[in-house]
């Protein structure tokens, strides 16, 4: 069942940025809600308010609302018309399929002189006689009644027959109420019939029946191979009894009363907690994973489906696991045994048998600093049981043997020695030369040829020099 709440207000008050005291326009439908209350405190100034197919039994807790235009309230569980005269600028009232019997109800609506629509169909009191010509004589502010519009000759047509109207209006209304008091006993009579015998089910054995020889259950519940098959078996007719209990409920007929909408809530909440416990249980009861057999036998495991690569060489196994890049170290366990190595990650095994056996002890485990990867080396055992006596001799391959006369050459070679007075270091300081600093010479003033001069020859038709 849904209440209202604040963080259900603000939630649904995104488009204010979540401020509740300013809003505008709420939207609460199918919520669940089963009671008006808060929103005349929160939210003073909403205009439009929108709370249709909900749980909702009786229109209360909104006459503070002094500025609500629009008030939608279809598909509820509200009787009767109440509780909306503080409303001054209700405009438009939407009451479509609710329970409304009572259509004299409708006379507290005078006082809000602003209201032009009404909506009522889908009501039991929409099916009475004359229904329209009452409305539309006891509220002479209204423009349309159930999206349809009142015309002048209407009214004027109702208010003439209205004196006729009111009394059947009356007659049929003492009916529904008549009627509406039996389904009140018939539902509250079936809901304490389920009562009890959900209290039976529950007072029964574990399973839901009843047992008489106490030592033959004792004895079912001592051995663990028979205990299993009764759990499967229980768990199965739980869910044949729950499909058939469902088929049941929704091909059983019964009419649209407020008792039978809270009645299919109920069961749907009900359906949807036996779901859940169901999917609980499936979640906590795992098989045990088995990474040794009962033989001693080691199997390859790859619980968190993680990519690796197992390179094998004459000396050593490298196994390279793609270990998450951000992992924590601290949730990596790492376990190197003779035949077989096992990596914890996060509580997940990952275990791979080896091709040759290696030496645990000797065996390292890295993380690369750029992939984040988990690189293991586990060196080879290089000796071999010979038969007869218990001498270990080592065995050598080529690439052994050639690495000792490496190193037998490099200890007997023979460093050249230099003489200290030979070296040629260059000279610093005239890697950068200095230009000397020369003297200007004054220029020579040039001589100009004289007339007297022998060697002159006076050219007419050169123009003389300034």
């Amino acid at each position: 069942m849904g209440w209202i709440t604040e963080d259900l207000i603000r939630r649904n008050a995104e488009h204010n940025d979540c401020v509740i005291f300013s809003l505008e326009e709420l939207s609460l439908h199918q919520q669940e809600i089963e009671r008006l209350e808060h929103i005349d405190k929160w939210c003073r100034d909403l205009k439009i308010l929108y709370l249709q197919n909900n749980l909702i039994g009786k229109i209360e807790n909104v006459s503070k609302l002094k500025k609500l235009e629009y008030l939608n309230l279809a598909l509820n569980n509200i009787e009767k018309i109440e509780n909306l005269e503080g409303c001054e600028e209700l405009a438009k009232l939407d009451l479509t399929v609710n329970f409304i019997g009572e259509l004299s109800s409708i006379k507290t609506l005078k006082h809000n002189i602003h209201l032009k629509e009404l909506f009522l169909m889908g009501n039991p009191c929409a099916f009475f006689d004359h229904y329209r010509e009452f409305v539309v004589a006891t509220l002479p502010q209204l423009k349309w009644l159930d999206d349809k519009e009142i015309e002048p000759s209407e009214r004027i047509k109702a208010l003439q027959e209205y004196s006729i109207i009111e009394p059947q209006i009356r007659e049929q209304e003492k009916d529904h109420c008549l009627k509406r008091a039996k389904l009140k006993e018939e539902a509250q009579r079936k809901h304490q019939e389920e009562d009890k015998n959900e209290d039976k089910r529950s007072n029964a054995g574990f399973d839901g029946r009843w047992y008489t020889d106490i030592n033959a259950t004792l004895s079912s519940l001592e051995s663990k191979d028979h205990l299993q098959a009764p759990d499967t078996e229980e768990h199965n007719t739980k869910k044949l009894d729950n499909s058939e209990d469902d088929l049941e409920f929704w091909n059983k007929p019964c009419l649209f009363t407020p008792e039978s909408r809270l009645e299919t809530l109920r069961h749907m909440e009900k359906q949807r907690k036996n779901q859940e416990k169901l999917s609980e249980r499936k979640k906590k009861v795992k098989p045990p994973r088995t990474l040794i057999t009962e033989d001693g036998k080691a199997l390859n495991v790859n619980e968190p489906k993680i990519d690796f690569s197992l390179k094998d060489n004459e000396k050593q196994i490298i196994l390279d696991l793609a270990v998450y890049r951000y992992m924590d170290t601290s949730l990596i366990n790492v376990d190197v045994q003779p035949t077989y190595v096992r990596v914890m990650i996060k509580g997940k095994p990952f275990q791979l048998v080896l091709p040759a056996e290696v030496k645990p002890d000797s065996s390292s485990a890295k993380r690369s600093q750029t992939t984040g990867h988990l690189v293991i080396c586990m060196p080879k055992v290089g000796e071999v049981i010979t038969g007869g006596q218990r001498a270990f001799t080592s065995v050598k391959t080529t690439s052994d043997r050639s690495r000792e006369h490496i190193n037998t050459r490099s200890k007997h070679m023979e460093k050249l020695e230099v003489d200290p007075s030979k070296h040629s270091f260059p000279d610093v300081t005239n890697i950068v030369q200095e230009k000397k600093h020369t003297p200007r010479r004054r220029p020579e003033p040039k001589i100009i040829p004289s007339e007297e001069d022998p060697t002159f020859e006076d050219n007419p038709e050169v123009p003389p020099l300034i």
